[in-house]
């Protein structure tokens, strides 16, 4: 041993590495106490991808607003094998068998029991219309961007999309219609193409006037439950919207985080007028915003009122704040702004 003699930290050290651990909590505190956020930021970078692919695909699509773009009567050649032809119906029809192509050609599921089935018993626009924007942008399906890193339930179908096929599955309805009163009770929901596609939704959803025309609606909200739309006696096309039809971009919600997940572990329904929502703007910004702050929704056969509706979860969704049974009705403004793409949802 040498006679090197050690020493500990003098006091102007001290203070010195405190100084820094106090700047350094300081620093990260706000991430610390902010529940969630590194978190939310994952969230809202999926948004922002998706708000991005969305002025990509416009830019390369006549400047529309991706929608499935079949249409009733035209011929289309099954994905499946050569020589299958499809003539669809309805508009409905048509977007079930886009949907059934598309989902065909990024999962290689063509045949078997895991074949992907034509979805036909469901309005595929409400909660599918995405499946447009992802098919644009990759070749993949299921898409990791479609799925917020809070929603544990869309990450594990992602995960194992061929669940839906078990005798207890754990997607909606894998296991039977629900025996508690409140849930979602409409008999679609057991459909087998109906339960195929839940690893393939999204936890942001597109507001319906995307692809819903502003005055002569095609479709308007269900006063049975916010998971339907009832279809009008409108002539129009669904779909085509363009985005030159947006006035106001910074101020009208384009995509939106279905459930606030980050002020509370259950989810909060994005309707309730507390909860804290990511939402994608036609301007290309991503934002969480107090939905509470959103201009009412506009009822359609009152002009003078609002329309509100109770949240009724799907099995497996998260309960309304009151618990299952709770018919608290409840604004669903930017879902139903008035003036639609050319309406204002925050000032």
């Amino acid at each position: 041993m040498s006679g090197e003699v050690r020493r500990g930290f003098t006091i102007y050290e001290l203070l010195a590495v405190f100084v820094v651990v106090v700047l350094l909590i300081g620093i990260f505190m706000p991430a610390i106490g902010r529940k969630g956020c590194s978190v939310n930021v994952v969230a809202q970078a999926n948004l922002r991808s998706l708000n991005t692919g969305a002025a990509n695909y416009a830019g390369d699509v006549d400047g529309r607003i991706f929608h499935f773009g079949w249409e009733k009567g035209q011929t289309y050649i099954g994905f499946e094998r050569a020589g299958q032809i499809n003539v669809p119906e309805t508009n409905e029809e048509s977007f079930a068998f886009q949907v059934q192509n598309i989902l065909m050609r990024g999962t290689g599921r063509i045949k078997g029991e895991s074949r992907i089935e034509v979805p036909k018993s469901i309005n595929v626009s409400h909660r599918y219309s995405h499946l447009v924007l992802l098919d644009y942008l990759t070749d993949r399906q299921p898409e990791p961007i479609a799925a917020s890193p809070t929603d544990k339930n869309l990450n594990e179908w992602q995960e194992h999309p061929l669940w839906y096929l078990g005798k207890d599955s754990d997607v909606p309805y894998g296991k039977g219609m629900p025996k508690e009163a409140g849930y979602d009770t409409d008999p679609m929901w057991l459909d087998h193409s109906v339960k195929q596609l839940w690893a393939f939704g999204s936890s942001y959803q597109v507001v319906p006037h995307a692809w819903v025309d502003d005055v002569d609606p095609q479709y308007t909200p269900s006063a049975e439950s916010p998971h339907h739309l009832v279809m009008g006696e409108s002539e129009k096309t669904v779909g085509k919207r363009n985005m030159t039809e947006v006035k106001y971009p910074s101020q009208k919600v384009f995509m939106y985080e279905e459930f606030d997940r980050f002020t509370s572990k259950k989810g909060i329904y994005a309707a309730y007028p507390d909860a804290m929502i990511n939402m994608a703007f036609f301007d290309g910004s991503v934002r969480q915003m107090k939905v509470g702050d959103a201009h009412s929704a506009f009822d359609e056969g009152n002009p003078d009122g609002v329309w509100e509706q109770s949240y009724v979860p799907l099995d497996t969704f998260p309960h309304p704040l009151g618990g299952l049974g709770d018919r608290t009705k409840l604004d669903l403004r930017f879902r139903w702004t008035k003036g639609g793409l050319s309406g204002i949802d925050y000032d």
